[in-house]
């Protein structure tokens, strides 16, 4: 049953879509058939198909649609078939008056008009414009062209205008033709005619203009002397923004302007800043702005000037009216200024102030006896020589006629000031050449200080007036401080270099000498010749007393010579005499190498004396070598050649650079004495001279250790293979009858026992209670072991660098050094050792920093368990043992030296850490 109803429902069904089909099929019937009542059927699938009335009623809606979207548009548009004949055109190109505006050539003809034909026959005027448009719409017409526009004037109702032509192809597949469209660009164009007339007048001034736009923080306009005056073109500057060009101001700067500008609408700002140019270099401008309102943004209208020649020309008004216009130095005025800024930032950083007042003596009489001229260029003379004797820093001025005024700022040393009048003086010793005439001019000097003397301009300048006038008094050609003491003090100095140069006249100067001593035999192997001074009356002067001022003075030089030469003199008596030949070491200064012959002096000695080369050796400091340094290469790799000896003396206090230590001919270096009085209990000392003793070896270099004055100190250079030693330890400087004494009994130096041997078991007690350390020996007696006794931590030191100790005890409160720091050193300098703090006093805090930093190994209070003592005692040997594989009777195991000295010693010279 079910069955037969399903075959009749597809029967039915297949019956409609043949009819749907048919109807399909048969449009037009259709439409007869229902008397046009039906437009649109819908099929099985609901899918519905329109009758042609329907289509053709859609048509026409959508050619309503069309025409309304045309005439709605302001443009004149017709379109065209393929002769050039107007189809169809909108409202506006039918309203369009052709024969007032452009004839052939514009809109407004009727439909059915052949557009290319009229144009082929306009004359007249527009016959050129005419022609120009039929060509165009000729192009796109036959598709060599899918685009042609064009610009025409035309004048309907007699007002000028402008009218912008576009030509397209049609898109309508079936139909071939083009859309023409006139629009109206008048606005346009006299708005480009507008801005045309703005840039000509904008490039008529010499003034830059720029215009930028506040929203979008560019430039939007700018005249050609925009560009000319910043060297960018046009296009570049309208990439960019005030603050591309400004040297001065940031944005939040420039748009805080801004904005007080557009709050002032209508007023203008001015002011003065720096502009960069393309090249980097910057041009002082003058600006003047104001703000306009363009539409929904703000015009900042920027006028600029360069006035970059009228700030020279206000800089050369300031310079004359604070400069002497003879000498150009600053005037009193400016002086006076100078003065007082010094003052306040001498004032803020506690520097002191000194100020010259400098007088030429009897200027008067050069002025009246050769004239003005003469005395004009004499003190232009004098301000030139004057400026080479200050730094830049300080401050050279002319108060007034022949009156001179120097600002000196002092940070190191009060002597500063004597030191720059000296200059002064000496600088006047050369004769002046004025034309035809030579004179020889002095000059009287007053100083005055800050904040001794006193501490404002006026007083300042009042007080070294009034000390000129005391060296005037003086007798002229000389200087005085205000304040009596540095007068007195100067004053002595005074007299010093004139005692030292009557000394080198009459003989006063001697030599002493000082032994230096091989580690390896205790016996002299040197002798260092030393200047000493018997001045009458004083005795014996100290070299640190006079040595500075000889080199000041250059006496330095005279006497640098006959150092050479007295030491050559000696050298070769001893050599023909039962002393026999020993080497003597000379200083010399760095003076003598800059500006002596030291080359010819050690060569003339040498061969006047008959000494071998060998037997001289010349001690040069580190900053020596650094004046001038080709010369004094040249000088003593020719003195190397003929086999004198060069050693460099205070080795470590200067330059301390591994470079010209290859660069020059060295064969020794000297450990300044201020690294060998810490050695041994100073971690640093002790790696300094370690790291320098072990990059000597690698150098092939000896080392000598100068100022050693203790058996500890001896002891550890002797441990560390110093090769020679010098100092009081052995003897002091001896004059030539104690000396020759010495070496006649070939005394030895006492050298130190040998190093107690590491398989021994020593242990150092520190403490300042003496009780305490009888106490620790009477209980430890009995353990085998090598007892050290010391008092206090610099004992302690002396002892530990004269023998091998694996176990120390210290006390925590001693009154030179605590126990914890006395182990922070010890830790550095002897790291192998056990340390073990023992106190009567419980200080947690620093005994726990201490086991932190590994600094000690035990912490026992008093009293202590004796048991307990001596187990820990034993364990600590035992792990040394263990820690170096040390037996009983291993004599033959050096005491290892650990820690940071040998890996400092390592790292400088490149090789490996020396044994001890």
């Amino acid at each position: 049953m079910n069955s037969g109803l399903e075959k009749e429902t597809e029967t039915r069904y297949a019956e409609v879509g043949l009819l749907i089909a048919a109807l399909h099929a048969n449009v037009a019937r259709l439409e007869e058939l229902t008397g046009g009542e039906i437009d649109t059927i819908t099929d099985h699938q609901g899918q519905p198909f329109l009758l042609r009335r329907a289509q053709a009623q859609l048509r026409l809606n959508d050619a309503s649609r069309l025409d309304a979207i045309l005439n709605s548009l302001p443009a004149c548009i017709a379109i065209l078939d393929a002769d050039g004949a107007v189809m169809s055109v909108n409202q506006a190109w039918a309203a369009y008056d052709t024969s007032l505006a452009l004839a052939a050539a514009g809109p407004g003809h009727a439909i059915g008009t052949n557009v290319l034909a009229q144009c082929a026959l306009a004359g007249g005027d527009g016959a050129a414009q005419a022609r120009q448009v039929a060509h165009g719409i000729g192009q796109v017409l036959s598709g060599a062209s899918r685009h042609w526009s064009f610009e025409l004037a035309c004048r309907p109702g007699g007002v000028a205008s402008w009218l912008l032509l576009t030509v397209t192809p049609l898109a309508d597949k079936n139909l071939h033709g083009v859309v023409v469209m006139y629009m109206d660009i008048s606005e346009r164009k006299r708005g480009e005619d507008e801005l045309r007339r703005f840039r000509t007048a904008m490039d008529c001034t010499d003034d830059a203009i720029f215009l930028v736009n506040c929203r979008t923080t560019r430039f939007v306009e700018l005249n050609a002397a925009a560009s000319a005056m910043l060297g960018y073109s046009r296009e570049e500057l309208l990439g960019m923004g005030p603050c591309d060009i400004s040297a001065e101001s940031t944005w939040p700067e420039m748009a805080a302007l801004y904005q007080r500008l557009m709050d002032n609408s209508g007023s203008s700002l001015s002011d003065e800043m720096a502009l960069i140019r393309k090249d980097g270099s910057q041009v002082q401008v003058e600006f003047h702005r104001q703000a306009l309102k363009s539409g929904p943004d703000w015009i900042i209208v920027a006028v600029v000037r360069d006035i970059s020649e009228r700030k020279e020309a206000a800089l050369r008004l300031q310079y004359q009216a604070h400069h002497d216009g003879l000498t150009g130095l600053p005037n009193r005025a400016l002086f006076y200024d100078s003065l007082t800024r010094t003052l306040h930032q001498a004032t803020q950083h506690d520097w002191m102030v000194a100020v010259l007042f400098i007088d030429l003596d009897n200027f008067k009489t050069v002025n009246d006896t050769l004239g003005h001229g003469v005395g004009d260029d004499l003190l232009v003379q004098f301000a030139s020589r004057l400026l080479g004797c200050v730094r830049a820093r300080d401050t050279v001025g002319r108060l007034g006629g022949d009156e001179f005024g120097v600002i000196l700022v002092m940070q190191d040393e009060l002597n500063d000031a004597a030191s720059v009048a000296g200059k002064i003086r000496d600088v006047l010793r050369a004769p002046f050449v004025l034309g035809q005439h030579e004179l020889n001019v002095t000059a009287s000097i007053g100083i005055t200080m800050h904040p001794l003397d006193a501490s404002l301009p006026d007083e300042l300048i009042k007080y070294a007036d009034t000390a000129m006038y005391r060296a005037k008094q003086a007798g002229r050609d000389t200087f005085r401080f205000f304040t009596a003491q540095m007068n007195v003090e100067v004053l002595a100095r005074l007299e010093l270099e004139k005692a030292l140069r009557r000394a080198f006249e009459n003989g006063e100067f001697v030599l002493h000498y000082q032994p230096k001593v091989a580690l390896d035999s205790g016996c002299v192997a040197g002798l260092e010749a030393l200047l000493r001074w018997e001045r009458p009356g004083y005795g014996l002067v100290a070299p640190d007393v006079f040595i500075g001022s000889l080199e000041e003075t250059g006496l330095i030089l005279k006497v640098g010579s006959w150092v050479i030469d007295q030491a050559c003199r000696q050298i070769g008596q001893w050599l023909r005499s039962s002393v026999g030949a020993l080497q003597v070491s000379v200083n010399v200064a760095g003076r003598q190498l800059a500006e002596g012959d030291v080359d010819g002096d050690v060569i003339a000695a040498l061969e006047c004396h008959g000494v071998p080369p060998e037997l001289l050796e010349l001690e040069l400091t580190e900053s020596s070598l650094m004046l001038n340094t080709e010369r004094t290469i040249k000088t003593l790799k020719d003195l190397k050649r003929r086999g004198v000896q060069v050693s460099i003396d205070d080795f470590g206090t200067g330059y301390s650079s591994l470079a010209y230590l290859r660069r020059f001919p060295i064969d020794k270096l000297k450990i300044d004495i201020a690294f060998i009085r810490e050695v041994t209990s100073n971690p640093d000392d002790a790696a300094i001279v370690q790291a320098i003793l072990g990059m000597a070896r690698s150098l092939k270099l000896q080392v000598i250790a100068e100022g050693v004055e203790t058996a500890a100190q001896l002891a550890f250079l002797k441990r560390n293979r110093c090769d020679q030693v010098q100092g009081y330890f052995f003897s002091r400087p001896l004059a030539l009858p104690e000396l020759e004494a010495l070496l006649r009994e070939d005394r030895q130096m006492q050298l130190p026992a040998p190093v107690t041997p590491s398989y021994r078991k020593t242990l150092l007690l520190v403490d300042d209670d003496t009780h305490v350390l009888s106490s620790l020996r009477r209980l430890l007696r009995d353990d085998g072991y090598h007892i050290l006794c010391a008092g206090s931590a610099a004992e302690g030191f002396d002892l530990l660098a004269q023998h091998c100790v694996q176990v120390i005890i210290c006390d925590q409160r001693m009154p030179d050094m605590s126990g914890t720091e006395f182990f922070d050193r010890v830790k550095e300098m002897y790291q192998d050792s056990f340390r073990i703090v023992l106190s009567g006093y419980t200080d947690l805090d620093s005994i726990m920093k201490a086991v932190n930093k590994g600094a000690i190994y035990r912490f026992y209070t008093k009293p202590w368990d004796n048991a307990v003592l001596r187990a820990d005692l034993r364990e600590a040997f035992r792990h040394y043992g263990l820690l170096h594989n040390l037996q009983a009777g291993d004599d033959k195991r050096a005491c290892p030296t650990t820690g940071r000295l040998s890996e400092a010693a390592a790292q400088l010279s490149g090789a490996e850490s020396p044994p001890a």
